[in-house]
């Protein structure tokens, strides 16, 4: 398996933004029978133990290169984790006090904020093609998610910081990726947060926080909740952190935000499709604003090497 041109690494993450904009569907009834981090344990736990088996494919290349490397690929790993956690556990936590919209507003903020890490944390300049594609998709954020109805409140800052961990992730994974053979570094991003998961999973246990919710036993006997897990692992974790890290070895940081706000149109198609919402015409702006943000970008700046980068 390989993503082998920038043009298959573009896909792959439409793919995953796909994923994503179902999900939301698909998981919304099940954090209602299972606590938000119980159920990223479960998820995150399975996605790693998916993709485990595939590091042994290319075993003389990968583990070989990994295996002298081993400190570093985990220190690496646990640290990008991290920053997933605290953006699902912030965005989560921030739904409780906020706004759906805003919520997907403040989160899509991320698409501008990818270049502003790049340029605090590596230094590295970019065009005005950049900044005028992440404008752009911004305003086509608003109009998608909030429209008129901007009202900000305690949630927002969460969901904020939620926002700033996504864009130091995708910063991040642009210049690491290269470093690392891309399966095991997948592995290790996603049982770093089933750990994490894990971890406060059992803290808010024993603070009694999740004392509203039914007993484990009976969370795990609801179909629907398994269903949502093993869609959430398979798809929306194991595959979409894996084509995350290997894509953006061939893509830069801000194209790969901008393809990721394409998430919010997927997930109203979802919505318009199965509960029979309507995205109007504000939401019809919206998405056009982004999808044109995404073509100015790919079509404003200089085009990329074609590179290959193996499992």
């Amino acid at each position: 398996m390989a993503i082998r041109t920038p043009m298959l690494a573009f896909w792959s993450l439409v793919m995953v933004t796909l994923i994503w904009g179902i999900g939301f569907v698909v998981v919304d009834d099940a954090i209602n029978t299972m606590p938000v981090n119980t159920f990223n344990a479960f998820r995150f736990g399975i996605a790693a133990l998916v993709l485990l088996p595939l590091c042994f494919i290319n075993k003389k290349q990968q583990l070989q290169e990994a295996s002298y490397q081993l400190k570093s690929l985990l220190k690496t790993g646990f640290g990008l984790g991290l920053l997933l956690f605290l953006g699902f556990s912030l965005q989560t936590s921030g739904m409780l006090y906020t706004s759906v919209s805003n919520t997907g507003f403040i989160t899509g903020l991320a698409v501008p904020l990818v270049p502003v890490t790049g340029v605090l944390i590596f230094r590295k300049k970019v065009g005005l093609n950049v900044w005028l594609s992440a404008l752009l998709a911004t305003i086509g954020l608003y109009y998608l998610t909030i429209g008129d109805k901007l009202e900000l409140n305690s949630g927002d800052i969460m969901v904020a910081f939620a926002a700033t961990c996504y864009a130091i992730h995708i910063t991040l994974t642009a210049k690491l990726s290269h470093h690392f053979p891309v399966m095991p570094l997948s592995v290790a991003q996603l049982a770093a947060v089933a750990i994490y998961s894990t971890l406060t999973t059992m803290s808010e246990s024993l603070l009694g926080f999740n004392s509203n919710y039914p007993p484990l036993i009976n969370q795990l006997g609801d179909l629907s909740v398994w269903s949502a897990i093993i869609y959430s692992a398979v798809l929306a974790s194991a595959f979409a952190y894996w084509a995350q890290t290997a894509s953006q070895r061939l893509l830069e940081p801000h194209k790969v935000a901008l393809i990721f706000a394409l998430e919010p149109i997927f997930a109203y198609c979802a919505a318009v499709i199965v509960l029979n919402e309507h995205l109007g015409l504000k939401g019809i702006i919206g998405a056009s604003l982004i999808i044109g943000a995404m073509l100015y970008s790919e079509l404003g700046g200089k085009k990329d090497k074609v590179k290959a980068i193996s499992l």
